[in-house]
């Protein structure tokens, strides 16, 4: 993990995305504080390839509500994400207080990302099903275990969390669950099919996951990939994929 113990700013990204045909990010929270959160909005504010920010806030706290309203002073705040991976309780998207915080999120039109493991897709359909008129990103396909090649349970359980129309799915921290050093695009494909046929190019969203990505591929080497992955659906479709569908769901300008 050393290659990511530095500082990746956007003067970094921004050099990357125009040499890859990326016009447009949308940065996600990687630490769990609301100073984090605040940063990366002024990131979005002094650099207009940042479109919008999906940050932190204590979903489950008491005081949520006050963060909620000092952070949403930013016009590019369009979502938040808890690293519900790293909860001891797989269950804890589904306490009362965590609730609330999700209906405070609805009420203020903001996306909330799902960041699980795949054991723990059983439990997000639970919280889609709490929740119909929130909309959800499920992160990197709830992280299957291409490593190893397993597809069942996550097949099945992602199948039914996409039943949920409120639900959307990004393609991205895919290379990371596979084998760094050893992964090929035929590594991945099967758990891009299954997801193509059970959320359909429509509720799809392209990823980076960058700086994260690095540790299996070059940032223009994971955008390269993916559109490989997706070269045989309609320009349509694949055009819904790269961008449409993320303008779309955060709201994007």
């Amino acid at each position: 993990m050393t290659a990511l113990r530095r500082d990746f700013l956007p003067a970094e990204l921004e050099s990357l995305m125009q040499t890859s045909g990326v016009e447009k990010a949308v940065a996600v929270q990687a630490c769990q504080t609301v100073d984090e959160t605040r940063w990366l909005l002024r990131m979005a504010q002094d650099h207009p390839f940042i479109a919008g920010v999906v940050g932190w806030a204590p979903i489950a706290s008491p005081d949520f509500h006050t963060h909620l309203e000092s952070l949403r002073a930013f016009p590019k705040l369009k979502g938040l994400r808890h690293m519900l991976q790293d909860e001891p309780d797989d269950r804890y998207m589904l306490r009362k207080d965590f609730q609330s915080g999700i209906a405070a999120l609805q009420a203020n039109n903001l996306v909330y990302d799902i960041l699980i493991y795949s054991r723990q897709l059983p439990f997000a359909t639970q919280l889609a099903d709490r929740n119909p008129h929130q909309i959800f990103v499920l992160d990197h396909l709830a992280k299957p275990k291409i490593r190893v090649g397993e597809i069942s349970p996550w097949r099945e359980d992602i199948r039914e969390l996409a039943r949920r129309p409120n639900v959307f799915c990004k393609l991205s921290g895919m290379v990371t669950e596979a084998d760094w050093n050893h992964w090929s695009i035929e590594d991945l494909q099967p758990y891009l099919e299954i997801v193509i046929e059970s959320f359909g190019p429509e509720r799809l969203l392209a990823g980076s996951d960058w700086p994260v990505c690095t540790l299996a591929s070059e940032y223009a080497g994971w955008w390269q990939t993916l559109r490989a992955l997706i070269s045989g659906l309609s320009h349509s479709e694949q055009q819904a994929i790269l961008g449409a569908n993320a303008i779309k769901v955060y709201s994007l300008r």
